[in-house]
This record gives C-alpha cells, sequence and structure tokens, in this order.
C-alpha cells in the first residue's frame, strides 16, 4: 500500500481508538439501567412497548431461560420472514413497477435463516428478486437480528460481572434496549448522512434510460438507505443490490465508505471497554481491544502486500497492484479496509471480488472467519469468542505452570473446561465436514461454475466458513443457489448462530453461579503485555491446528503454484 492508503488506515484505527472508551461507557450505561441522555424521549416508549408485550424487565431470566427466549425469538423472525419471502408477489400494491422474482423454498428457507441469524448470505440479486416491500422487511430484520445478538453478549458480560446470582438479565428487556437506545439513533443519523451523499431513499418505479447506442437500460433505485446503514452497525451485511457495497447507490464515495466501515467496527470494538467497566477490571477490557486491533493491523498489511504485489505467473496482468475486481473510487486501501473489517465482523459487506483477490488476499479474510471472527466480531459474538479463546490461553498456561486456571476471580474447572473445549470444536467439525461433503458429491461439485482445482476448493470453503461465521460474503465464482448449497449453508448458518450463542451463555451461567475469588499466586495475570501475547499466540495456533491442512489444499498451494 502507498503512503496514502497506510494514512487512511491510520486514521480508521485511530478513530477507532478514539471511539472504544465513550461507546463502551455508553452501552454499560444503557443496559445497567443507569441515566443516558436519551432516557427522556425512549423511557416512555420502552414502558409503552413492555406494556403491550406484556414484559416485566425486572423479571431475571437464568442462562437456559435466555436461550430458549433467544431461541424461540430466532424461530418466529425465520417463520415470519420465509412466508413473507415466498408470497411477496401478493404486495404488489405497495410499490407496483418493481421488479420481483418468485422465490424457490429453499431459496427463500435460507434467505430467511441468513437474515435472522445476521448472515444475510444472498444468493440472488436483490433488485431483480425482492420488491420494496420485503426489502423493507428485510431492513426491519437487520435491527431485530443485531438487537438479539447484542443482547447475547451483553448477558454473557454480566456472568462475569456477577457472582452468586441465578439470572443474566431479562432478553426481551436487553432486545428492546439495544434496538432503542442503540440501533435506532445511530442508524437514524448514518442513513440521513448517506441520502446527503447521494444514496437514493425512494419509492419510485425503476427509471428506464436509453442509452446513446440506441440501447435501453433498467436502473434500479428504491429504499436503499434505510437498508445500508442497518447492515453495517447491526453487523449484518448484505445489500440491497447483488453489487454490494461495490454498488454506487449503495456505497458511492469514499467517504460513504469509510463511515460505513467504522459503522461495523466501533461497537463491537466498545463491547470490550464494557466488558472492563461492568466486570471492574477495565485493564482486562483494553487488552482484549489491543489483542484485536494488533491482529486487525496484521491482517490489514498481509492483505495490502498480497494485493499491491506482482506475481511470478501474472506480471504482465498487475502493475501498480490488483485492481482487478475493485472498485476504483475506493482503491487498494479503501478495498483492503473493507476486505478486512468485513471478514473481522459478521457484516459481509464488501466492496470489491474476493473471487479476484490474490491467493494469499483470499487467505486474509479466510483466516479472520474461520478463526471465528474474533476480531471485533459481530455484535456480542465477537467478545465472548476472543474471551473463548482467552479461556483456552488460560488453561494452557494453566497447565504449564501447574495452576488451575482462572480469569477475573472465577475458577475454570472441568464442568466450564468442556463447554469451552465444545465451544472451541463447533466451527472445525462444521465448516469442514460441509466443505468435505461438498467436494466428493456431485451437487457439491456442480457449484464450481469456472473454478477447479485449489481455487475451486477454496471458493466452497470459503463459503461454508462465511455460513457458519454469520458473515454471508462470498467468492462469486461457487454458484451457491441450489437446493444443495441453500440446505447445507442453513446448517453452517444455524451452528454459527445459535449452538455457539448456547454454548457461551451456558458458560456465562456458571461463571455468574460461582462466587469471585481473589487472584491466586502463581495465577496468570490477565491485564498485561504477557497475557496479550498469549492470547494472540493461542488464537493462531488454534486456528492451525484446526484450519492448516484445509488452508493448504486451497490458497497456500495455489499461491505457491503461481509462484514458483
Amino acid at each position: 500500500m502507498n503512503a496514502a492508503d497506510a494514512l487512511q488506515a491510520g486514521v480508521f484505527v485511530f478513530i477507532v481508538v478514539l471511539l472504544v472508551k465513550p461507546v463502551g461507557a455508553y452501552l454499560e450505561r444503557v443496559f445497567e439501567g443507569q441515566h443516558t441522555f436519551l432516557d427522556r424521549v425512549l423511557l416512555p416508549a420502552e414502558r409503552l412497548i413492555h406494556w403491550i408485550i406484556g414484559i416485566d424487565p425486572k423479571r431475571e431470566m437464568d442462562w437456559k431461560r435466555y436461550s430458549l427466549a433467544f431461541g424461540v425469538f430466532g424461530f418466529v423472525n425465520i417463520v415470519i420472514l420465509y412466508f413473507a419471502l415466498r408470497w411477496q408477489a401478493w404486495f404488489p400494491w405497495f410499490f407496483p413497477n418493481v421488479m420481483t422474482t418468485a422465490m424457490t423454498p429453499d431459496l427463500a428457507a435460507n434467505t430467511a435463516v441468513s437474515f435472522a441469524t445476521t448472515t444475510t448470505w444472498q444468493a440472488y440479486a436483490g433488485e431483480t428478486t425482492m420488491g420494496y416491500f420485503s426489502q423493507l422487511l428485510l431492513a426491519g430484520q437487520n435491527f431485530l437480528a443485531g438487537a438479539a445478538g447484542l443482547a447475547v453478549g451483553i448477558a454473557f458480560i454480566r456472568g462475569y460481572a456477577r457472582e452468586k446470582a441465578a439470572g443474566l438479565g431479562n432478553f426481551w428487556s436487553d432486545l428492546i434496549r439495544a434496538i432503542l437506545w442503540v440501533l435506532l439513533p445511530v442508524s437514524l443519523l448514518g442513513s440521513v448522512f448517506l441520502i446527503a451523499q447521494g444514496v437514493p431513499m425512494n419509492f419510485q418505479p425503476y427509471t428506464i434510460a436509453h442509452t446513446v447506442e440506441g440501447g435501453m437500460q433498467t436502473i434500479a433505485q428504491g429504499p436503499v438507505a434505510a437498508l445500508e446503514f442497518i447492515k453495517n452497525l447491526g453487523t449484518n451485511g448484505g445489500g440491497f443490490f447483488n453489487a454490494n457495497g461495490a454498488h454506487p447507490f449503495e456505497n458511492p464515495t469514499a467517504l460513504t465508505n469509510f463511515i460505513e466501515l467504522l459503522a461495523i467496527v466501533v461497537i463491537p470494538a466498545a463491547l470490550t471497554h464494557t466488558f472492563g467497566r461492568m466486570v471492574g477490571r477495565p485493564r482486562d477490557g483494553w487488552v482484549l481491544f489491543w489483542t484485536m486491533t494488533t491482529l486487525f493491523v496484521a491482517g490489514l498489511l498481509v492483505w495490502g502486500w498480497a494485493e499491491s504485489r506482482a506475481s511470478a505467473g501474472m506480471a504482465n496482468e498487475i502493475i501498480a497492484g490488483n485492481m482487478e475486481g475493485k472498485e476504483v473510487r475506493f482503491g487498494l486501501g479503501g478495498s483492503a479496509l473493507a476486505a478486512t473489517v468485513t471478514s473481522n465482523s459478521a457484516t459481509g459487506s464488501y466492496n470489491s471480488m474476493d473471487d479476484s483477490f490474490q491467493p494469499l488476499g483470499v487467505a486474509v479474510p479466510l483466516v479472520n472467519m474461520l478463526l471465528g471472527e474474533i476480531v471485533y466480531g459481530g455484535l456480542g459474538t465477537g467478545l465472548y469468542s476472543m474471551i473463548f479463546v482467552a479461556l483456552v490461553a488460560l488453561f494452557v498456561g494453566g497447565l504449564m505452570v501447574g495452576r488451575t486456571p482462572e480469569h477475573l476471580g472465577k475458577q475454570i474447572g472441568p464442568s466450564e473446561m468442556k463447554i469451552i473445549a465444545a465451544y472451541t470444536l463447533v466451527g472445525p467439525v462444521t465448516v469442514l465436514a460441509l466443505t468435505a461433503l461438498a467436494v466428493v458429491t456431485e451437487a457439491g461439485c456442480a457449484g464450481l461454475t469456472t473454478n477447479i482445482g485449489a481455487h475451486g476448493f477454496t471458493e466452497i470453503l470459503f463459503a461454508y466458513a462465511s455460513a457458519f461465521a454469520n458473515n454471508g460474503q462470498t467468492m462469486a465464482g461457487l454458484s451457491a443457489n441450489n437446493i444443495f448449497y441453500n440446505l447445507t449453508t442453513i446448517v453452517a448458518m444455524l451452528t454459527g448462530r445459535y449452538v455457539l450463542a448456547v454454548l457461551a451463555l451456558a458458560l456465562a451461567g456458571r461463571f455468574a453461579m460461582a462466587s469471585r475469588r481473589s487472584l491466586s499466586r502463581g495465577a496468570i495475570p490477565s491485564d498485561g503485555v504477557t497475557f496479550a501475547v498469549l492470547l494472540t499466540g493461542t488464537a493462531l495456533l488454534v486456528g492451525a491446528l484446526n484450519f492448516l491442512p484445509a488452508l493448504a489444499l486451497g490458497p497456500i498451494v495455489e499461491h505457491f503454484s503461481i509462484n514458483p
């Protein structure tokens, strides 16, 4: 990357660092019921919603009831979305003269699950498949799914913060607060900003343009701004248009690209500070944040190096960096930020084509997702994914010094380690098993339209890693709109969303009931550089043990095949 690209990345990281503390403190006040500047407006609305749906916010839920509420809420959303998408042709009178395409049952089910799990895996072109009614319904789902994930993250933090307590909070109260105090006000401001930058927000019929050659072109538009900002803020991803963040109506300028990427990162990053404040150990929160940021910068540098250099096999095609599949208005710098940010979070709102990256350029977002999106991550999911890695690091460190592992005064016993081990193994088992199924079956290989060999294998591995990580981005060379991929990615999405969340809540429930002990002699402090190094090394080691053979069959062997 050149000096301008490096400056852009540096400014991005600097702004994130500046916002972590105030946003993290605000999140603590919101979910701990402390005073905020929005209370005068939002408290009456909150009370009204509680009264309408019959919620007592003071009624605590243990981890089982919290998990059940989270699961039921997701299931209801999936059912509603499925039937709405199957019957969207019944609603033409809302917004006439807009193209819609009937969805098959498997595609409708896949889309419903993907939006309810914040994956927004889209095996369709939004502007030719969805009517405005469906697009607004999906925009609403971005609020609901994002808020549900944030609620689980907050409940997980409460498990650490409390002692000798059975409850983790009230899911419905946390869900409502996440929408009213966090997602809704920021989305309104962000959407207005996007409209000012040229993002459409209308309900007009598509425009027919006549070209100078005498041809005709259909220009899709619609309520784009309503969907665009919340898809990023809620770490959902996807897009109004098939081209996603590369489309000029979704992401018209370098400034909108920068702001949308900030919207993806700031809240997940700030949750590390929220964690530190709520457990009474702010330094621990900063250690988590700086570890995430170090990994983020490392991925950014590797991607920039891979895409800026000319490979031996493509020296004549690449002169000033690999610009194939990238937008000139963003350049390598804006594309590097987007590729790293979107793959580190559960937000696949990419602005360049992953399929056009160099092999090591593809490896960066792929590895980010395979690591469990522990670098910032989604709303809530990134924090507890990183803490699970921290617990593995403490267990390994405890074995080396002969001490029972503990974290923030909570002892990690056999029951806790079983949960941690299950959490660590769910990802590799799901992703690798589904990838293996795809590469040995005719239905799975049929999705490879043009690419075979190492690149084709990478496309399949990338798809299941993205689905499990609830990310949603894909390498376009894989044709995933068929029964096989629509159903198997559903398995990956549901597992990555609900199995991991239930395991996280189960661990939080055990920690909440445990008493807090003072740090014993010989215990590994979790608020210093030594622990940050141990945490980073553990994340990379666990990732390598799980996925290095698969990576060797995909992007690594492809890299050496064009760089002999």
